[in-house]
């Protein structure tokens, strides 16, 4: 029983020690320079463009999976060759 609450107690402390961690600032003597906010505009630009992208890919596979549309509806839904005729 006493290890019990010696562990609800650890749980206490640490939260307590890193809140108070959280509440001491020091100077980072960092230096951002244009090229690093550039590059980081750029990552987050590519990380959205790729996100379209695998949806845009996966898109139908993702329908499919939430019940949006059944598989042999998505089947019938493809376009038809336009260089047969019938």
């Amino acid at each position: 029983m006493s290890s019990i609450h010696n562990l609800k107690i650890g749980k206490k402390m640490q939260f307590f020690i890193f809140a108070l961690l959280g509440l001491i600032t020091l100077p980072a003597y960092a230096y951002l320079d244009p090229g690093s906010g550039s590059l980081i505009i750029q990552s987050v630009i590519g990380a959205i463009a790729a996100l379209g992208v695998t949806l845009k890919l996966y898109g139908h596979k993702i329908k499919l999976k939430l019940g949006g549309r059944k598989a042999s509806d998505a089947e019938t839904d493809l376009p038809q060759n336009s260089s047969t005729k019938e």
